[in-house]
């Protein structure tokens, strides 16, 4: 019998509470997206608030398939081989929306270093087919990082999505133990094009895989440097026992010490708590941008 030598787990805490998808909207925003052979986010990296965020009106659709170029130890989105790209799945997408009547909507992706263009013109269309079914929607984008090609950023951004997310996940010391094929420098870079283009961005962190509370702070400083407008931060939680393990459960109290720090160095909108994701809907984050884009 082989012996299992994996860390063993932490035991959760109190705080952690994790809410379970139910309700009429969320039944029916499930079915609809399934209809349409769609996958989300909320489902693949078993995000602990689909249930609230569906039956607020937001999902975070996952496009390009459901299986990434990279494998990064904390997530749980497959790391198999890319499909090709669904030369329908753009339109389908803005179908399923439209049908849900979704009023938030956010579309993320796999990496696809596979593709010439990360995946960018598959993005470009989405986000225009959506505009087209449904134009008021409020349209949030959390982008790969395209390997630093600024070319597949401007196709994007030329697009026109209302908020740009580019997650910088954790802090730089940590890079190498949890997303050994990103860089983070790259990431701020695409944060500060965005910005530097006039768009509203936004990046989030985990924490408890590593990290001290000071290097989260200075990830906000860079992030808030860098022009982001909206910073988000949860605690890690360990998908399966193969993934990294959680070092440590971070308690509210340090989230509140984040988020007050993150508000006096002029983020608009700093939203942290264990639970948080950066995809989480969040009344203060809608409220800002409808705001900004005079909606």
């Amino acid at each position: 019998m082989t012996r299992d030598t994996r860390q063993p787990l932490l035991p959760k805490p109190p705080w952690i509470k994790v809410r379970i998808g139910h309700g009429a909207d969320y039944a029916r925003v499930s079915r609809i997206l399934r209809e349409h052979r769609l996958h989300t986010v909320c489902e693949e990296a078993l995000c602990p608030n689909q249930g609230q965020c569906w039956g607020h009106g937001r999902a975070t659709i996952l496009i390009l398939g459901d299986a990434c170029s990279r494998s990064c130890r904390f997530c749980h989105v497959a790391s198999t081989p890319p499909v090709p790209c669904d030369a329908g799945e753009p339109a389908r997408v803005a179908e399923a929306v439209r049908l849900t009547g979704l009023s938030d909507v956010v579309i993320t992706s796999v990496t696809r270093d596979d593709l010439p263009d990360g995946g960018s013109a598959a993005w470009a269309e989405t986000v225009r087919c959506i505009r087209r079914e449904v134009p008021g929607i409020l349209l949030e984008v959390l982008i790969p990082d395209f390997g630093g090609s600024e070319p597949a950023l401007r196709a994007v951004l030329d697009a026109g999505p209302d908020v740009v997310g580019h997650n910088l996940e954790t802090v730089p010391s940590r890079y190498a133990a949890t997303r050994p094929q990103a860089v983070y420098q790259r990431s701020l870079e695409l944060l500060r094009r965005a910005h530097d283009a006039g768009f509203i961005t936004k990046t989030a962190v985990m924490v408890g895989v590593g990290e001290t509370d000071a290097e989260v702070v200075e990830v906000m400083r860079d992030a808030r440097d860098a022009g982001c407008d909206i910073f988000f931060i949860g605690q890690y939680l360990q998908p399966t026992r193969d993934h990294l393990p959680v070092m440590r459960y971070v308690e509210p109290a340090q989230f509140e010490v984040f988020r007050k720090a993150g508000e006096a160095m002029g983020f608009p909108v700093v939203v942290s708590a264990p639970l948080v994701r950066s995809s989480f809907h969040d009344a203060g984050q809608e409220s800002y941008v409808r705001r900004r884009l005079k909606r």
